[in-house]
């Protein structure tokens, strides 16, 4: 399969089982709901290493908020529900309650319900003051008015968990590291207009793929050497003599027809630029089909173009 003159690898990427929550994030302009957002979604590129994957979904304006003020939807993934809510927790009180009018509201319905400011409230130091509100169903919700220096961090106590997927992925192959960055960059202009999905990694590209294992007994992932373009004469390799460079684009999702789309999307922009752009391939990160349920296999993806 070709697209747009670019070659398509009859091949899938392997995706697992996730837990995934989202965050209404609002202050009193959006210059300072990033502050919030930013921070706390910081250091959470991969669960190899950071415990979460979360990123910035989108933007909200006044209409979309609970509070009228302009905000940010964040996602958050982590392989278990225990993880996922000791981080949210942690990252609430480090990041959240600690921005210059910043407050915080759930962002999915879901039957399991986890602590958004359920514990947070105890840091009001019995000032804290509750308050029920019903939501766009009728529901009652619970609010919580904590007292901080500024005035008053309003949060919701709970906020929503749902089964969803992380590992989504495709590699853009080129002869130069700035054509497969340039490449990646017009993908994730396109993947950010999609809801329910993020990029976790720096600018939603990451440069080190893996694979399972290593020589190392105490690492369980290390470089993926098929694709490094400076070990093709000493690994079995993946790439052509013309490749030298690899990309990678690494997407969590809520559903999987949320993944695949984006998945989508984005190589039909990376791959708009045409064949005089320096890319040849796009391909995808796979470990045999054995660790993960999800496969998104890219020709199906692609409608078989």
């Amino acid at each position: 399969m070709k697209l747009n003159g670019i070659q398509i690898d009859d091949t899938f990427a392997e995706a697992f089982n996730m837990r995934g929550t989202r965050v209404i994030i609002t202050a009193q302009n959006l210059k300072w709901a990033y502050h919030a957002a930013n921070a706390m979604t910081g250091f959470a590129t991969s669960v190899i290493g950071c415990g979460v994957e979360a990123g910035i979904e989108r933007e909200l304006n006044e209409d979309e908020t609970p509070d009228g003020r302009p905000g940010l939807s964040i996602l958050m993934f982590a392989m278990g529900s225990k993880v996922l809510m000791q981080q949210l927790e942690t990252r609430m009180g480090q990041c959240i309650l600690t921005c210059p009018t910043a407050a915080a509201f759930s962002g999915l319905e879901s039957e399991d319900q986890i602590s958004l400011g359920k514990n947070l409230r105890y840091f009001g130091d019995g000032n804290q003051i509750s308050k029920l509100l019903p939501n766009a169903q009728g529901e009652n919700k619970r609010y919580w008015r904590i007292p901080v220096m500024d005035g008053e961090f309003l949060t919701q106590e709970t906020t929503g968990m749902v089964r969803a997927i992380g590992g989504g992925n495709f590699l853009v192959l080129g002869q130069s590291q700035p054509q497969v960055l340039a490449a990646c960059e017009a993908a994730i202009v396109a993947m950010r207009k999609l809801p329910n999905i993020i990029m976790p990694f720096p600018g939603g590209v990451v440069r080190s793929g893996s694979k399972v294992g290593s020589k190392y007994p105490k690492l369980f992932a290390s470089t993926n050497d098929a694709f490094c373009p400076t070990l093709k004469g000493g690994v079995k390799t993946e790439l052509d003599m013309d490749i030298e460079s690899v990309m990678e684009i690494v997407i969590d999702g809520l559903t999987f027809d949320d993944i695949a789309l984006s998945m989508k999307v984005g190589i039909e922009a990376a791959c708009g630029l045409g064949k005089d752009s320096g890319i040849k391939r796009i391909s995808a990160g796979n470990y045999g089909g054995k660790l993960g349920p999800h496969h998104f296999k890219l020709h199906e993806i692609l409608g078989g173009q």
